[in-house]
């Protein structure tokens, strides 16, 4: 939307709300956003990004139909074992995801990828990167090691993401904003303690009793009002 559009729709500016920006003209608001390891590293750089990339990887070696019958297969494959999800036949029909879905899939994605990868080692060495880099940065503590194992993460994932420039569509990478964020988590880390002090997790998981379990207690019409009664009784 332009400026001239949002004025003219009254969305540009508040009357009577001062500009916070105003009385602190010395603030560095970059410093003060944390990183949130949900929404940018396993919901964005995993699901949205390298899980699309792989895919499509994949389409181009085996065709797009074949690469997900092998790739449901291949997930399907595992055995029952203690903490591993069984993720049944049709994983890659499935549109919607939700946060230990995703941990799940980070689990076991390596083993069940790595034999449809044979012959693309850069490839693989790029979703062991993202694995690492996902998996250290929710580390509830860190020291100077755990720090230098994320970088080491970070330098396999720079070296080998230009194998994916070609499923952007000729839009640059760097104009990822969620695989920028990756470069300023050991500087957070350092300054502001863990990434799972900031991870958005733990509001989400109040999603169950403050809005789904609302929703269904409506007609699922008109359901603010109903949520918002629901929930002060």
């Amino acid at each position: 939307m332009s400026v001239e559009a949002a004025n003219d729709v009254g969305l540009w500016k508040f009357e009577n709300c001062p500009n916070f920006a105003n009385a602190h003209a010395g603030c560095k608001i970059y410093a003060s956003m944390n990183v949130d390891r949900l929404h940018q590293l396993l919901k964005g750089v995993f699901k949205d990004h390298t899980w699309e990339w792989m895919v499509d990887f994949l389409k181009d070696i085996y065709g797009a139909e074949k690469a997900l019958e092998l790739i449901d297969e291949r997930f399907f494959a595992f055995p029952r074992f203690s903490d591993i999800c069984q993720f049944g036949d049709k994983l890659t029909r499935i549109k919607q995801w939700t946060d230990s879905e995703y941990k799940d899939m980070l689990k076991v994605w390596l083993a069940a990828l790595a034999p449809l990868l044979k012959g693309h080692p850069n490839h693989l060495k790029f979703l062991k990167s993202v694995t690492d880099f996902i998996l250290i940065a929710g580390y509830h503590s860190h020291i100077e090691t755990t720090l230098r194992y994320l970088q080491d993460a970070l330098h396999g994932i720079s070296r080998n993401i230009h194998l994916f420039l070609p499923y952007r569509h000729n839009q640059p990478i760097s104009k990822i904003s969620k695989i920028h964020s990756l470069f300023h988590y050991i500087e957070c880390i350092k300054e502001m303690g863990s990434a799972d002090n900031s991870d958005t997790e733990v509001s989400e998981a109040t999603h169950k009793n403050l809005i789904k379990d609302g929703y269904r207690a409506s007609n699922k019409v008109d359901y603010i009002p109903q949520m918002l009664r629901w929930e002060t009784r």
